[in-house]
């Protein structure tokens, strides 16, 4: 299966739960980046810590470029990041830029996002606009040859593209988590399931929210990892189970 992993907001725990899933899938399986901000300037090019652990739980060999194909080293918007080395970004260029066949060929895969639903580009367009223009995509492609006996098995399989939310538990979460599923909805998106992920480690009544969500959310819930003083992908993986 094809997934894209968003969450509530910046540092609610994407990357984590994505290499979890990753670690408790079988088969092969690989994870994707396409954007990065915050890069580590190496005599290889530039390197985000979240792409290597991604990388990390993939087995499908892919090159870092492949993985994570736009990084810039500044921590901040990767739309302002881009206009300040004169970089104008496209839902379109980002797609064209890391749409892989691993993608669709894979047992399980995955493409993490960057910030929330909405991350900006610039000129008016959005993450989500790429997350789209991937969906129909797939379902061109499915359209194309979906009677062909040259479609192999393996093709077949990712052919949808559905999105698993990453609700990073703290203050205000519910709001967050609610406004962002509403989002995914409205833009014809559907959602796999969801995890809770808590990022405060003193967030008080933990377990009045979690009933609270699973109670308002409108897709599986896949999860609650706690906070974890050891946060790797294997510890966390525990706590999850795959989408069905």
């Amino acid at each position: 299966m094809l997934y894209f992993v968003t969450g509530t907001d910046t540092d609610s725990g994407k990357t984590l739960i994505s290499a979890a899933l990753l670690a408790k899938a079988q088969g092969h399986k690989c994870g994707f980046k396409p954007i990065a901000s915050g890069c580590d300037v190496t005599e290889d090019g530039l390197r985000n810590s979240d792409a290597l652990m991604l990388m990390a739980q993939s087995n499908m060999g892919l090159a870092y470029h492949e993985i994570n194909p736009i990084s810039f080293a500044p921590a901040i918007a990767p739309h302002i990041a881009a206009s300040q080395v004169n970089i104008a970004l496209s839902a379109q260029g980002v797609l064209d830029s890391m749409f892989h066949p691993a993608m669709v060929n894979a047992d399980f895969a995955l493409i993490e996002g960057a910030g929330g639903w909405r991350l900006p580009l610039g000129n008016g367009e959005y993450l989500s606009d790429t997350v789209k223009l991937l969906q129909t995509r797939l379902q061109q492609e499915t359209s194309t040859y979906g009677n062909s006996v040259q479609l192999t098995h393996a093709v077949t399989k990712n052919t949808t593209l559905e999105v698993i939310l990453v609700v990073g538990m703290k203050l205000g979460c519910l709001n967050h988590a609610l406004l962002t599923q509403e989002a995914l909805l409205a833009d014809g998106l559907s959602i796999a399931g969801w995890v809770a992920n808590q990022v405060d480690a003193d967030m008080a009544f933990i377990d009045d929210n979690l009933q609270s969500l699973q109670q308002m959310m409108q897709a599986p819930f896949l999860g609650y990892v706690p906070h974890l003083a050891n946060p790797s992908a294997e510890n966390a993986a525990g706590y999850l189970q795959l989408p069905q």
